[in-house]
């Protein structure tokens, strides 16, 4: 125990934290930095490993700290006065770090794992940032410039040197031709001045990618290329010129990119300008940084809160029988609470359905799952409920939820991006879009059986349609291994009896799926039936399913690109559930 002294306790407090945070902010490098050996060793089984590995890192620095403070502060450990001076030498203390932002999030989850705070606490939490974003120099080496000079291709070629890997380039001519042929089809090469390219290199699942811009006689223009790590080397696999192709690059559908990075602000802020669209909380989060992203999501809410009237309202589509939704107008997100009974034939329990989440949030998410955020007590005023979404927590989740005076607190609830329902789509839709959702609608339960995915309740109101037009799954209470599945053929009526049977007059066991029943589960009809027919017609035979699973048994790790099959620039075989369509998009 440290000498009486309340200064002198809260400065040991804060170095606790500062040093639990360190460690956390060494360990998320060390396994960062190993992600460009592994795609240099084509190490695929690796990064699956470290990815759900650097995910556990910083609740345990949390834990560790904890443990800590416990034995330093003792009986003052929920001393909010104490927390209040700890917090102002924390804040001193992290004032020059080019990561603050990161470091005061950090004491958050901290503060609230001791307070289990309802709402915010400024007294012993940062609310609003307190370090100021220019309080730093801008980083020298964030970026690199390549002027242009002579013939595009040699420009390109001082990129390919520039970013160079163990196992070399293995056509830098050649991809320095096909760059600079889809330049010019997309913008006219005399536009181009020059490059300015991140140094930092982006690495997820079996892609690498360099992220810049192109900057020519007008706008910037977006650019990131892709990058496959091919048998005889590291090659270009496509090149992305618009801000719509790159922002589902840095989708909210897919997992967390593996950069180095100490000044997290300023490349977020690169991103930003390259993807204005895109919002800082789901910046943060691409780049693996998903505990601030959660708190930049949470700033932004209260800042809408704030500057506008919108009210929670219950949220477009079906009504859920897992869990009660709701949103706000103007604000892009749904949140979900979990309702305190499941109606008939759900038979999932309340861990179970958090289960399913937590498998969402370690998995490969392929695009194609929405990322959700989990938050404890929070508040809000009550004026700000409908009747309509208040009555219907109230009586469905009243678990979850209390009201306190003008005030509501949530114990419980997830966020996620707001899409716009498939079956509600549908009917909007004009029929060649329509028609475009439909096939995609197939490639999502392609890409899913790609990541040993299945998702369970394949109904069309749990599918939902970006801003993009890509199609993503967001209902997740059936979902499961694709591995854990027993796929079945239909066993054949052996007389009239057994044909014309109301119930199944065979055996049907828990895990058993007969992949031949979609049809009745689509909710498809007419020409969007057979359009989801002829396109994906396979995954009505357990054949597909069972092959799925027998690529998983030996090991095998899928291909899946975020971008189309037509913005490829070589002719590779892609080798995971080839869409039906080549302009369907793919993702990764």
């Amino acid at each position: 125990m440290i000498p009486d002294g309340s200064t002198r306790l809260a400065e040991a407090s804060a170095e606790v934290i500062v040093r639990a945070y360190e460690a956390q902010v060494r360990r998320f490098a060390e396994i960062t930095r190993d992600a460009r050996g592994h795609f240099e060793r084509a190490d695929w089984t690796a990064v699956q490993r470290d990815s759900s590995r650097r995910l556990d890192l910083y609740g345990e620095s949390v834990q560790e700290g904890l443990v800590r403070l416990h034995a330093l502060l003792e009986g003052r450990v929920a001393d909010r006065p104490t927390w209040t001076m700890v917090r102002e030498a924390y804040a001193a203390r992290i004032a020059g770090r080019a990561d603050a932002e990161l470091a005061e999030t950090f004491l958050n989850s901290i503060t609230r794992r001791i307070f289990d705070t309802i709402g915010v606490d400024p007294g012993v939490e940062f609310v609003a940032p307190v370090v100021r974003a220019d309080a730093l120099p801008p980083a020298p080496d964030l970026t690199v410039t390549f002027a242009r000079e002579g013939p595009f291709e040699a420009l390109v070629l001082r990129i390919l040197e520039r970013f160079r890997f163990a196992p070399g380039w293995d056509d830098p001519t050649g991809d320095a031709a096909r760059l600079t042929r889809a330049i010019v089809a997309q913008l006219g090469e005399a536009r181009v001045r020059a490059v300015e390219m991140l140094t930092s290199v982006f690495f997820r699942g079996k892609g690498a990618y360099l992220i810049g811009r192109l900057l020519t006689d007008g706008a910037p223009v977006p650019l990131v290329l892709a990058l496959h790590r091919n048998p005889g080397g590291v090659g270009m696999d496509s090149a992305l010129m618009s801000e719509n192709e790159v922002s589902i690059v840095f989708s909210f559908a897919r997992s967390y990119f593996f950069v180095e990075s100490e000044r997290p602000r300023e490349l977020v802020a690169f991103l930003h300008a390259i993807m204005p669209r895109k919002p800082l909380s789901e910046l943060y989060t691409a780049i693996g940084r998903n505990k601030h992203g959660k708190t930049e999501l949470y700033r932004s809410l209260l800042q809408h809160l704030a500057t506008s009237e919108d009210r929670f309202e219950i949220a477009p589509g079906q009504r859920g029988m897992v869990m009660c939704v709701f949103t706000l107008p103007g604000f892009d997100i749904v949140f979900k609470v979990i309702r305190d009974r499941f109606e008939w034939p759900k038979t999932v329990t309340h861990a179970e359905v958090r289960e399913k989440y937590r498998l969402v949030f370690r998995h490969d998410r392929a695009g194609r799952l929405v990322d959700a955020q989990e938050f404890e007590h929070l508040e809000f005023q009550r004026r700000r409920f409908t009747d309509a979404v208040l009555d219907e927590l109230l009586a469905t989740a009243a678990e979850s939820i209390e009201v306190r005076g003008d005030r509501v607190v949530i114990r419980h609830l997830y966020t996620e991006r707001r899409l716009r329902p498939l079956d509600l789509y549908l009917r909007e839709a004009g029929p060649e879009a329509a028609r475009d959702a439909v096939i995609d609608y197939g490639q999502v339960l392609r890409d899913l059986a790609a990541t040993n995915i299945f998702p369970g309740d394949m109904l069309l109101k749990n599918f939902g349609v970006s801003r993009h037009g890509r199609l993503i799954f967001y209902d997740y209470d059936e979902l499961c291994p694709l591995s854990d599945c027993r796929f079945r053929a239909l066993p054949t009526p052996r007389d009239d009896g057994e044909e014309q049977a109301l119930e199944p007059w065979f055996y049907v066991g828990e895990r058993d799926i007969f992949p031949e029943e979609f049809r009745s589960f689509l909710g498809l009809g007419g020409d969007l039936l057979q359009t989801f027919l002829d396109h994906h017609g396979e995954l009505l035979d357990a054949g597909f399913w069972l092959a799925m699973q027998e690529r998983h048994r030996q090991g095998e790790i899928l291909d899946i690109y975020p971008y189309r099959a037509s913005r490829r620039l070589r002719p590779h075989v892609i080798a995971a559930a080839p869409p039906a369509d080549p302009a369907s998009p793919r993702s990764q």
